[in-house]
């Protein structure tokens, strides 16, 4: 129908480089390989990109794919655990990673740390590194980090040949930051009503940053940001407005199908979202303390044990979810949300213990909520449209 038709203006050329590299997200970083650049995968959000930057090392996160039928993966991982993990792990195994120059891989569960011991003995790369990170956020678990960056950084000089200088470290710390703001600006365009940009595209947009070097996709972002005001204006929204939680979400398919069934995906908590750059590191007079603070303590995952007080044999259950979840709040007002899709791969138990406190949160707040399990496939979408749609009749 005329009223629930959304008018996108046509792409215009920095959509174009966007869809460019969701459709093949090797294309530029292949280019600066055959230049003599050296391409660093990583995995998960907590690898410290600006020390790969200071040593002009390429970044480039690593992504499963829906569309591709696992099956090297199972001769060393079990069927019955992350499908996502499942699926980055296979393409390693089938050599679609095997431009890179080396991966960097880190703690972020027991699934996760497993798969990146796999994957360093089945495949050999000039450089690996695995980064302990602590699953807390105490102050001797901060200290532990930042010896584990210092570590990670002394591997990186081993490899690269050089020491590395301060001054390098602080260019590409003010580097990533601005690329940190250039995204909270771009989710500021999603506050309007309606919308001046989608869900769908944002997550596009995302996908292509961490598939080209951080000066680039700072320049690809003014021009887009730019080209966002420059849209012909749309027809008035009569969607409802939604924010969507929980893991990886590294393929668009999921936020078009929700979109296209009435919904107007304004906001998100996900790992390729804002837990990815919401969060600016400090420049502070030893880099390393700003750095490690943001990548422990500034990411918002529920890998990291957060509570409110320490030691205490009573527990506060209402100031704990306060602690834990109060940055929803925030997201919640200032994007206008109305519902929110919690939703989860198969067998992420990080995600899915965390799904009875954050809906006990949202009750808090007032807001409408919806689990939704899936098993990162497309023939997952099906079934999950339609309990999305009858979450939005019980918004209506």
């Amino acid at each position: 129908m005329l009223e629930d038709t959304l008018v996108i203006a046509e792409k215009t050329k920095a959509f174009d480089k966007v869809k460019e590299l969701n459709q093949e997200r090797t294309v530029r970083v292949k280019q600066l390989k055959a230049a003599g650049k050296k391409i660093i995968g990583y995995l998960c959000l907590h690898p410290v990109l600006e020390m790969l930057t200071a040593f002009d090392l390429v970044p480039f996160r690593v992504l499963g794919d829906m569309g591709e039928r696992v099956t090297r993966a199972d001769t060393c991982m079990p069927p019955m655990v992350c499908p996502f993990l499942r699926s980055c792990l296979d393409l390693a195994l089938k050599d679609k990673y095997a431009f890179l120059d080396g991966v960097v891989m880190a703690h972020i569960c027991d699934v996760g740390e497993r798969m990146a011991h796999i994957w360093r003995t089945y495949k050999e790369y000039n450089y690996f590194y695995f980064m302990d990170v602590p699953h807390t956020v105490h102050p001797p678990a901060l200290d532990a980090f930042k010896e584990e960056i210092k570590g990670f950084q002394s591997s990186l000089e081993s490899f690269v040949g050089e020491k590395l200088r301060v001054e390098k470290l602080e260019e590409a710390i003010e580097l990533h930051n601005e690329q940190r703001k250039l995204i909270r600006e771009l989710y500021d365009l999603r506050k309007p009503a309606p919308p001046l940009i989608t869900g769908s595209e944002v997550l596009q947009v995302i996908i292509a940053l961490a598939s080209i070097p951080v000066d680039e996709g700072n320049e690809l972002l003014r021009r887009l940001i730019t080209e966002v005001h420059e849209r012909r204006p749309r027809l008035p929204e009569k969607k409802a407005r939604l924010m969507i939680w929980g893991s990886v979400v590294d393929n668009v398919s999921l936020i078009e199908m929700m979109e296209g069934v009435g919904a107007s995906v304004v906001m998100d908590d996900l790992c390729l979202g804002t837990r990815a750059y919401w969060e600016s590191v400090e420049m502070t007079p030893d880099p390393l303390d700003g750095l490690a603070y943001r990548y422990l303590v500034g990411i918002r995952c529920p890998r990291t044990l957060r509570e409110t007080a320490l030691y205490r044999n009573k527990k506060d259950y209402a100031a704990d979810l306060e602690h834990r979840f109060g940055y929803l709040r925030s997201y919640i007002r200032e994007w206008n949300v109305k519902g929110v899709i919690l939703q989860s791969v198969k067998y992420c138990d990080t995600h899915g213990y965390e799904v009875p406190a954050v809906k006990d949160y949202l009750q808090k707040l007032g807001v409408p909520s919806i689990y939704l399990e899936h098993d990162y496939s497309y023939g997952s979408l099906a079934p999950l449209r339609t309990r999305v749609q009858a979450f939005l009749e019980i918004l209506k």
